[in-house]
């Protein structure tokens, strides 16, 4: 198996995150910071197509920017009247996997702003897609109030304790400020071992 090398000609971002804003202010204003500097870099925000929490405020931010939006949310969700029905296109699906799936398909680049068990879910997903080779697509943290410092460190201790390799650890960038994580998503990574060649 051969290594295989990021690319930055990036159209469209994905970005996972909670659902809900959180306690802090800084949450929230680190998902319109994102969603403007998408907008900027015309580039196409593609989200789980929610109005509430961090996905409504990047979602807003974005179209409020002049961007363009693709939002991706199950029929269960839309039904639930958390559909965003003001975003560029919105893509209704039946499942989770389903959204996930989509998303992953649209998106060339993926970023993390806080959030809970379903953007863990995502940002392992495709974390572990990447070290598979199913795709090479960059993942970075927007790492607001340190939030994801735990995830970080325990990357560090899977590498440690001979679980992960040093390059799958390092695929891995975070950065505090939503515009720097944005233009670290864009800088291509070297090429990257395989999870099953020899370390």
């Amino acid at each position: 198996m051969s290594s295989r090398r990021y690319s930055c000609a990036m159209k469209s971002v994905a970005v996972y995150c909670g659902s809900s804003p959180g306690h802090d202010p800084a949450y929230l204003a680190a998902a319109q910071a994102l969603g403007q500097a998408i907008a900027a870099s015309k580039l196409t925000l593609v989200y789980g197509g929610g109005r509430v929490g961090l996905m409504g405020a990047v979602a807003d931010a974005a179209l409020q920017a002049g961007g363009h939006v693709h939002g991706v949310i199950t029929t269960a969700l839309l039904h639930a009247e958390v559909g965003h029905t003001g975003v560029t296109q919105l893509d209704v699906v039946d499942t989770m996997h389903d959204r996930k799936a989509r998303m992953a398909e649209l998106a060339d680049g993926f970023l993390a702003l806080p959030g809970g068990y379903g953007t863990y879910e995502e940002l392992f997903e495709v974390l572990t897609w990447t070290q598979l080779g199913i795709h090479a697509k960059p993942v970075v943290l927007v790492n607001v109030n340190g939030f994801w410092d735990p995830l970080i460190a325990q990357t560090a201790r899977s590498t440690d304790d001979g679980f992960m390799k040093p390059v799958h650890r390092d695929v891995l960038r975070s950065h505090q400020e939503p515009a720097q994580a944005l233009a670290m998503l864009m800088t291509p990574l070297p090429p990257l071992t395989p999870k099953w060649a020899e370390l």
